[in-house]
Parts: structure tokens; sequence; C-alpha cells
């Protein structure tokens, strides 16, 4: 089974000797097995290779860790951005798993971001949508403000959602110019499960009304580094595709958080670490992503709805990189699932 999986996938010994190289690992060091057998690992990598400390790493501390954006580079492997996976193997002891995925959907995400074209573009339809969108909405908050005063406390709540929301957008139009603004996102510690719980409630009260929504969230996860208005836009956009692309009868959705040990990203620019270990899941039971459109899924302007703009993936992939965070995808029949790594708020004793 091993052998037939398309990723490199290398087990060493407590030496750091390889045991086990299955064929996609022949074709990536561009060598047999017979040479790789019984060859130190380091030799086959780069002098001073990140995968190096990752192995120190999990060998103190018996866990597993997955890394983003390595960089592997020597004359006769060429240039290659990888996601390095470490896990301990229980039998035979001392041995270690180590996984290299190819073109991690971190770097793509990363490669498209740099098209200044397309981040231009965006920033003209930008200055559209801030006269175009804002306008109509300054009418609909009044006509909620009117309907307020005469309806049932159970609709009140309902012209509040309408108003907060329309709130909301105003702001993100304010700041839709975040493709070429060089500024910091602004950021705090937020609680997920109330963003979760703000864009479910949007989303069954509009787009996903006929869709069941799955919740299945941990309750010990610590706040996420984040902006909360920007987290609300990046989910409610996650959970309207999602939504979308379920069946009219028998949709559903699944949101889950989770704690996930060991998921690192390294930074652009210098050998810094950021450690992901909260991880929000958007699962919808459609048909899938069309196999031509998932290398571009991120991309501005890449649509398959009919009067769609594509700029919803694309604003995604921005705020989660201005998070720090990663966000990746895998689609299947009945199962397309996008997934959210974002760092921890530090803790306010360390400032």
């Amino acid at each position: 089974m091993l052998a037939a999986l398309p990723d490199p996938i290398l087990v060493i010994d407590g030496e750091d000797r390889i045991s086990y190289a299955n064929g996609a690992a022949e074709q990536f060091f561009d060598a047999g097995i017979a040479s790789l057998i019984g060859s130190p690992l380091m030799e086959a990598l780069p002098t001073y290779s990140p995968i190096a400390a990752l192995i120190e790493t999990v060998r103190k501390s018996g866990n597993s860790i997955s890394e983003y954006g390595v960089r592997i580079e020597t004359p006769r492997l060429g240039s290659h951005m990888v996601t390095v996976q470490v896990a301990p193997l229980l039998d035979p002891p001392d041995h270690l798993v180590v996984t290299l995925q190819l073109r991690s959907m971190a770097y793509k995400i990363d490669r498209q971001l740099t098209h200044r074209n397309a981040a231009r573009s965006v920033t003209a339809m930008a200055s559209m949508l801030a006269h175009e969108v804002k306008n109509p909405l300054s009418g609909i908050r009044g006509a909620a403000q009117l309907l307020e005063e005469n309806a049932s406390a159970q609709d009140r709540e309902l012209t509040q959602l309408i108003c907060d929301e329309t709130d909301r957008i105003c702001a993100l139009v304010d700041r839709m110019e975040v493709f070429s603004d060089p500024r910091p996102t602004e950021r705090e510690p937020v609680n997920i499960h109330e963003v979760l719980e703000r864009v479910r409630r949007a989303a069954q009260s509009g787009f996903g009304r006929q869709v069941h929504f799955v919740e299945d969230y941990d309750p010990s996860l610590p706040p996420v580094h984040g902006n909360r208005d920007a987290l609300i836009q990046v989910f409610l956009n996650l959970v309207k595709n999602a939504a979308e692309a379920a069946p009219a009868q028998g949709g559903e959705i699944h949101l889950t958080t989770a704690y996930q040990h060991g998921i690192r990203l390294a930074m652009r620019g210098n050998d810094a670490r950021v450690h992901l270990p909260l991880v929000v899941s958007v699962v919808d039971n459609g048909d899938g992503i069309p196999e031509d459109l998932r290398a571009h899924l991120f991309d501005p302007f890449v649509t398959t709805k009919r009067n769609g703009t594509g700029l919803g993936l694309a604003l995604v992939a921005k705020v989660i990189d201005d998070h720090g965070g990663v966000i990746e995808f895998e689609s299947l029949p009945r199962r397309t699932t996008f997934r959210v790594f974002l760092p921890t708020a530090p803790d306010e004793g360390t400032g």
C-alpha cells in the first residue's frame, strides 16, 4: 500500500539511516532502492536541512510533527517546496516515518497571491464594490430599522441580525484593499466558536436555510490570534460555498474544530516557524470541486457560479495568509473538506 502512494515515504532507524523507501521516494531522490536502503537520510538531503531538526524534535517528544513550506534544494534534486511530516513508529522502536508532500496547498496559495496583476485587478474591483454595494446596503439597513419598530421580539432578533450584517459588510468593503494594503492585520484573542456560531446563524437565516448543520467542536480550544470580523468573513464564504455545493435534498454541512499538535509553517524570508495547532474544518456532501479548477481554486475570478465574481476564495486565502495560517482542501464525491489552520493567541503573561 505504501508503495502505491504518490508521496515520497521513508522509514529511518535509530541512527537516521533509511530502512524503507517507496517508489515515489526513488523518483524524488533519483536513486534506486538498493542505494537508498542503509544510507544516512541526511546524505540525500541538503546540508543543514530543517528536516534534521524535525527528526530530533520528534525523537525527543515522541509526537508527530508536520511543517509546511520547507524548501528542499540540491543540484541533483533541483528545488522543491514540500510539506514534511515526521511520525514515530511503535514497532520497530526508534524508527520514524518521514513523508514529503510535494507542492503543498500552502505553497500554491503563497505563489498565487504574489501575482501582482491579479492583486491590482481585485483592488480595482474593490473600488467599484465600495460604490455599488454600500449604497444599497444603507437602504437595506434603513428598511430593517423601520420593520423593527413594529416587530415581535423574535423578529427583532432577525432585524438586528440584518443591521449587524450590513454594518459588517460595509466595514468589509472599506477594507477590500486588503489585497494590496501592506498594513498588518489587527489581531486579538478571538473565540473561534463564537465566530462559527455567528456564521451558522447568518447562514440558517438565509442561504443555508435548507441545509442541515452538524457541529463537532472541541470546547477546550484556546483563543485564536485573529481579527474577529475578518474570520467571520472567511468562514461565511466557506459555509456559503458549502451550502451552494450541498444537494437540495439532504444537504449537510459539518463544522468541526480541533487542536492538532505538531502543525508548523515556515515563515517567508527567515527561519522562524509558526505553530498552527487550531484546525477548523468545513465539510459538505456536494458533488465535489471540478478537477480542472483545483489547481487555480484560490486565484481571483475563478468561479463555477453563473453570477459569481470569483473573489470569495481569493479573499479567504489572503485573510488566512495575513493571519499567519494555512488553508487547504480535499475534494471527493459527497465529501469536500476545507481545513483552516490558525495560530493560538499569545499568553497574556508573555506579552
